[in-house]
């Protein structure tokens, strides 16, 4: 089954929500933010990591995604942002001038691709010298843990181990990204681990609806509506609180110096 990135139905899927206080944290301790002029989001989507960028204090920023759809939703949603541009291209080819950005982030991308030498030489090829590259996606390790009443995420794969073997063979493992990233010529690597706060639910039906709607979740896409239902139920049952649902999902990110 699987998502269609490109259909006028997915434009609004990744528009939905803010980048939490965490996410902003974690890239504050990684990246001089003060100090960045020109930010490019690459697989930006909806655009929300766009905003986020522009309200952390970048002067400039430019998302890029190689679905028209996408970037229609994600103009509509940064529609009040005069700072935030977008353009069609791909993570190969961006079709943006060389030595442009001083800070590169490429967040829940590199799980669509098996090319991580052709997209992180393009990444090289963008940034300036001195400049930033954030990757942020799952390991395998990150997808596989355990579930809770934060950790939604969780259940998908527990109750359908099919969805863990689909899940865990498009994550890279830490050490191929690293290396590749130091093959490219990247130098100073970090890794780090975050838990970032992807939702905040004032009710769990708010959270039950955001699952059937499959809202910027595109793993779900591969359950039929059955299946779908049969998930919420067990999630329903398995969380206790009906209000104050904080949801969270566990993430890598790299941080690499050009």
């Amino acid at each position: 089954m699987g998502i269609d990135f490109h259909s006028k139905n997915s434009s609004s899927t990744y528009t939905t929500r803010s980048a939490d206080e965490s996410w902003i944290k974690a890239i504050n301790k990684l990246v001089p933010i003060e100090t960045m002029s020109k930010a490019l989001d690459i697989g930006c989507g909806g655009g929300i990591y766009c905003k986020a960028l522009s309200d952390m204090g970048v002067d400039s920023v430019t998302g890029v995604d190689f679905s028209e759809a996408m970037l229609a939703g994600a103009k509509e949603n940064c529609k009040d942002y005069k700072n935030i541009e977008f353009k069609y291209g791909t993570a190969f080819d961006s079709g943006l001038s060389s030595s442009s950005f001083n800070l590169l982030l490429e967040r829940a991308l590199i799980h669509h691709i098996e090319d991580l030498h052709g997209c992180f030489n393009e990444a090289y090829r963008l940034l300036q010298d001195g400049g930033y590259f954030i990757v942020q996606d799952r390991t395998p390790e990150d997808c596989l843990l355990e579930s809770n009443e934060s950790h939604i995420r969780g259940f998908f794969f527990e109750l359908f181990p099919r969805l863990a073997e689909k899940e865990t063979k498009r994550r890279h493992n830490s050490q191929s990204v690293r290396e590749m990233l130091k093959v490219v010529g990247f130098r100073d690597i970090e890794e780090v681990q975050l838990w970032e706060t992807r939702k905040i639910y004032d009710a769990k039906e708010q959270l039950l609806n955001d699952l059937r709607e499959r809202t910027g979740r595109s793993i779900l896409h591969e359950l039929d509506d059955q299946e779908l239902n049969f998930l919420i139920n067990h999630i329903d049952a398995s969380i206790a609180s009906d209000v104050n649902i904080v949801e969270r999902d566990r993430w890598t990110i790299w941080r690499a110096m050009k």
